[in-house]
């Protein structure tokens, strides 16, 4: 099982109908899971509401509920090596499971994300984290929490992100390495916010190859296969 997140509040994002966004993961033998957890919007202001002055919240204590209530419905639904992923915001939620809740998320690839609201555009930060800065950033932050970190991690960042300072990234790694914290890092040269493109797609799955299956995924080196430029 991996968990696709993106808990941003200025939105909700589980689509109404099917979709093939996640087909790569899938087409490996992983079930992909989309949750709209407490904190995003369009719902009641009490619901939304969780996210104030709170965004290492991320929904998490609902999501790891659907989880619970899914796997007790369904053999199938394995949930005890759970992998998590996400960008830009959700990067910032993905590495937030590890950090807060690493009794349930194991595995985690965060992507281009603003690992500390002091550090990112103020005009989407203060509108969930207020101002002036109080210790409720810091208690956000996973700079500052890098400590706490438990599990697999892996952080992509790419060089000419325009929309999160890549500073965020190299920030938290410094942190970690500080912290005496294992992890991987993906860094990709002139790429923008998200770091798109099958060499960044490929290092995904490949991480949670090794990490949720327990397998070594293929030596793409040693392949004949050839991927268009991104």
């Amino acid at each position: 099982m991996v968990e696709d997140i993106y808990a941003g509040p200025q939105g909700s994002r589980v689509p109404k109908s099917f979709t093939t966004t996640t087909e790569p993961l899938t087409q490996l033998g992983f079930i992909v899971v989309q949750i709209d957890g407490m904190g995003t919007n369009n719902r009641s202001r009490l619901f939304h509401d969780v996210a104030w002055k709170n965004l290492k919240d991320a929904g998490l204590p609902d999501r790891i509920l659907w989880h619970k209530a899914a796997a007790s419905l369904y053999p199938w639904y394995d949930i005890s090596n759970l992998g998590i992923f996400g960008t830009s915001a959700g990067g910032q939620n993905a590495i937030d499971a590890l950090l807060f809740h690493s009794d349930f998320y194991k595995v985690a690839v965060a992507n281009s994300g603003c690992y500390d609201n002091r550090m990112n555009q103020m005009w989407w930060n203060e509108q969930w984290m207020s101002w002036p800065v109080g210790i409720e950033y810091s208690q956000s932050s996973a700079i500052d929490n890098a400590d706490k970190l438990h599990g697999k991690l892996m952080l992509v960042v790419g060089e000419m992100d325009h929309n999160v300072d890549p500073a965020s990234t190299f920030a938290l790694a410094d942190r970690l390495i500080k912290a005496g914290k294992e992890f991987e890092m993906v860094y990709v040269p002139g790429a923008d916010h998200g770091a798109p493109g099958i060499f960044t797609e490929r290092k995904l799955m490949d991480f949670f190859v090794r990490n949720v299956f327990g397998q070594d995924p293929p030596n793409w080196n040693a392949t004949s296969m050839h991927f268009p430029s991104s």
